[in-house]
């Protein structure tokens, strides 16, 4: 059977594989001449070109050393050196003294984390740089550097782990990555990973909560919120809201130790569930994921979406927040970072906004929308609604 095309559609085709083929030839050309030897020395020598030539330069060094500059850090948060520059200005030989050093050894030290802004000089003098203050405000991310010491480990042939992931130092922190029998991790085996998650998710609950109005709900399910900060700051920022924290039964100890102290208690309760494979707490009008469905595979983030669809009612709502893959601006953090951290891990793979946003609707949610958050680059919030007149 013939299929016949008019002469407008094959013309618009043809112009469009031109266009394509003019835009690789011009890739190409670019490629070529930006790796030409000679290209590179005149860009460098020429006036209006070598301002971009010394930025294109640096920026690729820094991504050759970036292993240094974190190392800088990490040597920064095990010695101290923030907390011992807290109270202000300090001389070399008191500050090796402080962080066990030789005083030599400190210096270089101090002049490499200058070099980070994480110190600055103050006559002969060190004081904390503007980013080491941030640090310093933000205990999560001292936490975090200290965590990466074993996916350090697991990058050390990032070949092979591409190839073949297997067992990681990484995944051995997180037990429930691909283990069949969650139910049964024990307490000592969760403290670590539960402990770094309460840390980390202070910092971002204000930017997620800033984003998400949760006025007309009346019950928040907080799925995998681990010892329970989201759902404290939730309640503590909407008074007239109640809430559940569920998680592992080791981790749900452990949330209800520390709602019973927390301002919030009378309205939070913290249930022990297999989210997979145990019944969901009823009631929910408004269930959130805070960085879990990108822990996971495909097919169990599907599974977790359609539970949420059969948990909740009509007008109900669901919220999606996390770090996500092709972040305008942060693609390094999405897809470099979080790509690499999650392949170490064993489990799940950072996904786009797009991607997350199909999931919802193959699992029946409606409306599914973004909303801003002021750092993006750390954490993308998406929320979806069950039509008012669908019945589970």
């Amino acid at each position: 059977m013939r299929t016949e095309v008019s002469a407008g559609e094959g013309s618009s085709e043809t112009t469009q594989q031109r266009l394509r083929g003019m835009g690789e030839w011009m890739l190409t050309w670019r490629d070529r001449l930006l790796g030409s030897p000679r290209f590179q020395r005149a860009a460098a020598r020429f006036p209006l070109t070598r301002p971009l030539a010394r930025r294109r330069a640096r920026t690729l060094f820094d991504v050759s050393a970036g292993f240094v500059y974190s190392q800088i850090l990490f040597a920064c948060v095990r010695s101290r050196l923030l907390e011992t520059l807290a109270d202000g200005p300090r001389s070399v030989a008191s500050i090796a003294r402080a962080i066990d050093l030789p005083e030599s050894a400190a210096l270089t030290l101090l002049r490499a984390a200058a070099s980070l802004r994480l110190v600055q000089p103050a006559g002969d003098d060190y004081r904390l740089g503007d980013l080491g203050a941030v640090m310093l405000g933000n205990p999560s991310i001292a936490a975090m550097v200290n965590h990466h010491e074993r996916l350090y480990a697991d990058l050390t042939d990032p070949l092979a782990l591409l190839a073949n992931p297997g067992e990681t130092r990484l995944a051995a922190y997180w037990p429930y990555a691909g283990n069949e029998n969650r139910g049964g991790i024990g307490g000592d085996e969760v403290a670590a990973y539960s402990e770094l998650m309460a840390a980390s998710q202070a910092m971002l609950s204000s930017d997620i909560l800033d984003a998400v109005s949760m006025k007309s709900a009346t019950r928040l399910l907080d799925v995998a919120g681990g010892e329970g900060v989201f759902l404290a700051a939730a309640l503590s920022r909407w008074p007239h809201l109640q809430g559940t924290v569920m998680d592992l039964p080791a981790v749900a100890e452990r949330a209800a130790t520390r709602l019973a102290d927390a301002a919030v208690a009378a309205r939070a309760t913290a249930a022990s569930v297999d989210m997979f494979a145990d019944a969901w707490p009823p009631g929910a009008d408004l269930i959130s994921f805070v960085r879990v469905l990108h822990d996971h595979d495909d097919g169990p983030v599907r599974e977790l979406l359609s539970r949420a669809h059969a948990a909740l009612g009509p007008g109900g709502r669901v919220m999606i927040a996390e770090p996500m893959a092709q972040t305008p601006g942060a693609e390094p953090v999405g897809d470099g970072y979080f790509g690499f951290y999650l392949l170490a891990m064993g489990s799940g793979r950072p996904r786009s906004a797009q991607e997350l946003s199909a999931m919802l609707r193959d699992a029946g949610f409606q409306g599914v929308r973004e909303l801003k958050t002021s750092q993006p680059m750390l954490v993308r919030v998406l929320v979806a609604e069950i039509g008012a007149d669908v019945v589970n």
